[in-house]
């Protein structure tokens, strides 16, 4: 996972993980998860809606640990 790259689109609320490539091919993993792989079936990336909601417990817990920081 070095070579893929975290995105965020806050007015969308989705997260994206990506790493060069030419999408080919786009896999829904769940109602909210989608990925997308090149032609050799490799995967170049990973798109998650409504991500805020999705990981509202993670970020919470993330930013109680920030604050104690």
């Amino acid at each position: 996972m070095e070579d893929f790259k975290v995105f965020y689109d806050e007015k969308e609320d989705i997260l994206y993980l990506a790493k060069e490539g030419q999408e080919e091919d786009v896999v829904e993993l769940s109602p909210m998860v989608n990925i997308e792989l090149d032609s050799t079936g490799q995967l170049i990336g990973v798109e998650v809606f409504k991500a805020s909601v999705l990981f509202k417990d993670v970020i919470r817990s993330m930013e109680k640990r920030l604050q104690t920081t």
